[in-house]
């Protein structure tokens, strides 16, 4: 079983990915992760993430240990993740390892921004989760704070807003909904009733 999840940052794409992947007995992957990872890799070696070059360098000698690192939830990782991820050298490097991470059986579920468009169009589920802009930056704020980091509730709104531009006008693989995805709107809704619909998504797909 293969199950795409898409949709903007703080929709809580990755909740339901890692419920459903633990509901269903299947392998789970924030392919969001992959381009953090590339860009903290960037970083740490003191590049510029928007350079072509060095963004691609890191997507092919890509340290998978980075997607254990606590650094790839800062604000800053996070940013230059949307700026390599339009890169269409590093979008080709980190495909390969989607499908075959997909493809390796029991099946997995995996969300992202261009998962059930480009990485696995031919998936039998797939989903769309999205959240009001309002809501989205309420999470990533609260978040912040319970980690300890300064927020200002204004600016991570605007960051959001810059994000979700960037996600959907790249050149190469924007993030845009499938024509078969099925869209579950998360705003007013716990992670429970979330899961739920998204089960009742799968047993109707499956």
């Amino acid at each position: 079983m293969i199950i795409a999840i898409d949709g903007p940052a703080g929709a809580g794409k990755g909740t339901l990915a890692k419920s459903l992947a633990a509901r269903l007995g299947l392998r789970h992957l924030d392919t969001g992760g992959l381009y953090r990872a590339t860009a903290l890799q960037v970083l740490r070696a003191g590049k510029d993430p928007a350079d072509p070059a060095a963004a691609e360098r890191a997507a092919r000698g890509l340290d998978i240990a980075l997607l254990d690192s606590p650094d790839l939830r800062s604000a800053e990782v996070g940013n230059a993740s949307s700026v390599v991820a339009a890169i269409p050298a590093v979008r080709q490097a980190l495909l390969d390892f989607q499908r075959a991470f997909a493809a390796t059986p029991p099946g997995a579920v995996l969300d992202g921004r261009d998962v059930g468009t480009v990485v696995l169009p031919d998936a039998p589920v797939k989903l769309y989760v999205v959240a009001s802009t309002d809501e989205r930056a309420r999470r990533r704020h609260e978040e912040l704070l319970a980690r300890g980091e300064a927020s200002i509730y204004e600016r991570v709104r605007a960051e959001i807003e810059a994000r979700d531009a960037r996600d959907s006008g790249r050149a190469v693989a924007p993030m845009r909904k499938a024509d078969d995805a099925v869209e579950i709107d998360t705003t007013d809704l716990t992670p429970e009733q979330v899961l739920e619909r998204a089960l009742a998504v799968i047993d109707a797909r499956t």
